[in-house]
């Protein structure tokens, strides 16, 4: 058997969209894991339908490279804080990290997030200041914020003596010199070898492994990910399953050891300390689990996950047009699927109802448990979702205490005073606000996850669509009671059939509409906002009266405004307490949670005299 390759384990870690998916793409390339003629779809690493359309990363996802007689691990890992879960658990998987900044828009909350998470494990950065070809570029002044971020993050000496790169990602090259606008990534790669340290384990001690990612497949059922800290592992080795306090949870056999290849996961016959690995064999063990040898009985110290900072209830879609776009809207197949999404998304925590027909699904915020909701619907799910609420604790006094979340907006100018007052209505605490180039202000704030629910789409509105919101969870803090919401009623459906433009363009007056002429209708859908603050019961499918008499003139033809059109996320975080979000694999529907009227107005006395 050949000698193994002298290995290098790193993370590359960058804000959203600062390019680092478009970077890893073109390591690939050059260090000839793809050939010429192979067709490989742009931004490679970026597998999951989800992450195409949206242009994130969701998935950490490990591969490796072989450059020079080096094999180099690279893991491409979420930017978003709402999978910080995952971010945590994969840098205690490399020995260094490459950081990525854009070269105009700098270092940004996501970036201190994983920093942060970075800097406190010991690892040395390599900064790359990335898009240098940009026209907005700043790449000195960004370099300068890259610094200060470091020392704000208590970084020691050797991690700020940090080594800089400038390069473009799409174009393929790095350099030393921040002029330089052609070449190839190879000082990239130089870089990688020289600064970052093989890693320093025990190939003689017993075999242990630390789980750091989970996923299931077909054929060879719960897949661990993960690097080896020590030993050797041969396939059909006994191994056992330990968790943190060192208690077995099973013992079986690797059945399967896969080595990442390029994109491929490839099976092996051995692996070695420092190796990062897939395994197969275990039916019960999970992240932070450690995976031993028989006689390994001490667990790794594992990362601590985040806590969920946000709930939502997932029902069973109980509207008049339930179960006629999905084909899966029973309460044991959302049970079933939502246990299948806990168990490899330990982010995500699942709890059933008394009733069985509805299950709290409890994330670290909105995106994350928007892609869930996404991927359940394209998989034929119909579900009944309920505005999110934050999940509250207690200190150490008996206080009432609420999550935190630093927001960092880029807004132009004019629109800085705007977003200062509705945030600080939202109770949100001013820390930052300074210029940062091009008649743009960047402002931070402190603010509870509560007053955040429902505000990006009004924000967007407020700033023309030119603003920038970043949300970063900071801390458990004092709850700030009570704070205002949605400031219009809703126009609501009184019958169920097919909305008429006769009866939409008399109700155009009243307010914003959702609906177009020919959508199907129910009672107790809401079909539109109200101009005003209070909730309006009205009829979409009045028809005009005929009468026998002819109009003097020809009847105007009527000419609708086209109707708001709501995301998933933007109706999630519309919707108030009352009401519910209908998802099926064709449409998103707003309605009441309680469809009769009569009921309704029972329930709302009910909660008046409490």
């Amino acid at each position: 058997m050949s000698a193994p390759l002298p290995l290098r384990n790193i993370a590359i870690i960058a804000h959203v969209d600062h390019g680092k998916t478009t970077l890893v793409d073109q390591l690939f390339r050059q260090s000839g894991t793809f050939r010429d003629n192979q067709r490989v779809e742009e931004r490679a690493m970026d597998s999951n339908d989800l992450e195409k359309e949206r242009g994130i990363t969701i998935l950490a996802k490990p591969t490796s490279i072989e450059w020079n007689g080096y094999r180099i691990n690279i893991v491409d890992t979420p930017g978003h804080a709402d999978f910080g879960a995952e971010v945590e658990r994969i840098l205690s998987m490399v020995d260094g990290v490459v950081l990525l900044v854009d070269s105009s828009e700098g270092a940004m909350p996501q970036t201190k997030f994983v920093t942060g998470k970075a800097l406190g494990l010991g690892l040395k950065p390599i900064v790359v200041v990335n898009k240098i070809d940009r026209p907005d570029g700043r790449h000195a002044e960004v370099l300068d914020e890259v610094f200060d971020l470091f020392v704000s993050l208590d970084a020691n000496d050797e991690q700020l003596d940090f080594p800089t790169l400038y390069a473009s990602g799409r174009n393929g090259y790095a350099s030393y010199d921040p002029d330089a606008r052609e070449g190839t990534l190879t000082p990239l790669f130089e870089k990688i070898v020289e600064h970052v340290p093989a890693p320093n384990l025990d190939v003689d001690a017993p075999f242990t492994f630390l789980a750091t990612l989970l996923d299931r497949d077909n054929f060879m059922g719960r897949v661990l990910t993960g690097r080896v800290q020590s030993g050797t592992l041969k396939v059909n080795d006994p191994i056992r399953a330990i968790d943190m306090d060192g208690k077995v949870i099973e013992v079986g056999r690797a059945t399967k050891v896969l080595s990442f290849r390029g994109l491929e996961r490839v099976p092996v016959e051995e692996a070695r300390a420092g190796d990062i690995i897939a395994l197969a064999g275990l039916e019960r063990a999970t992240v932070a689990n450690t995976i031993a040898d028989p006689q390994v009985s001490v667990p790794i110290k594992a990362q601590p996950i985040d806590p969920p900072t946000l709930a939502m209830r997932f029902a069973v879609n109980d509207s008049p047009l339930a179960g006629r776009e999905g084909d899966k809207v029973t309460s044991r197949m959302i049970r079933d699927r939502l246990m299948r999404e806990a168990e490899t998304n330990v982010a995500i925590r699942v709890t059933e109802s008394a009733d069985k027909d509805s299950f709290e699904v409890a994330g670290r915020g909105e995106l994350q448990l928007g892609v869930v909701i996404e991927t359940m619907r394209r998989e034929g799910f119909e579900l009944g979702i309920s505005r999110p609420r934050v999940l509250f604790g207690t200190d150490e006094n008996g206080n009432r205490t609420e999550p935190y979340e630093t927001v960092v907006i880029d807004v132009d100018d004019e629109h800085s005073g705007t977003v200062v007052e509705k945030m600080q209505r939202r109770k949100a605490e001013l820390t930052d606000m300074r210029p940062s180039g091009s008649g743009k202000t960047r402002i931070t704030f402190s603010a509870p996850s509560r007053g955040l629910i429902g505000y990006h789409g009004e924000f967007l509105s407020d700033t023309r669509g030119t603003g920038i919101m970043n949300r970063l969870f900071e801390k458990y803090d004092l709850h700030k009671g009570p704070i205002e919401g949605r400031q219009n009623g809703v126009l609501i459906s009184n019958c169920t059939g097919e909305a008429v433009g006769y009866a939409l363009n008399s109700l155009e007056d009243r307010g914003v509409l959702f609906i177009k002429p020919q959508e199907k209708i129910y009672e107790g859908m809401l079909i539109g906002e109200n101009a005003k603050t209070d909730d309006l019961e009205v009829n979409p499918m009045k028809s005009k009266q005929l009468t026998n008499f002819r109009s003097t003139g020809k009847d105007d033809a009527i000419r609708l405004t086209p109707p708001r059109v709501m995301t998933l996320e933007q109706a999630i975080a519309y919707i108030d307490d009352d009401e519910m979000v209908e998802v099926t694999p064709q449409s998103i529907r707003l309605r009441k949670a309680i469809l009769d009227p009569n009921e309704r107005k029972k329930q709302s006395r009910k909660k008046e005299n409490a």
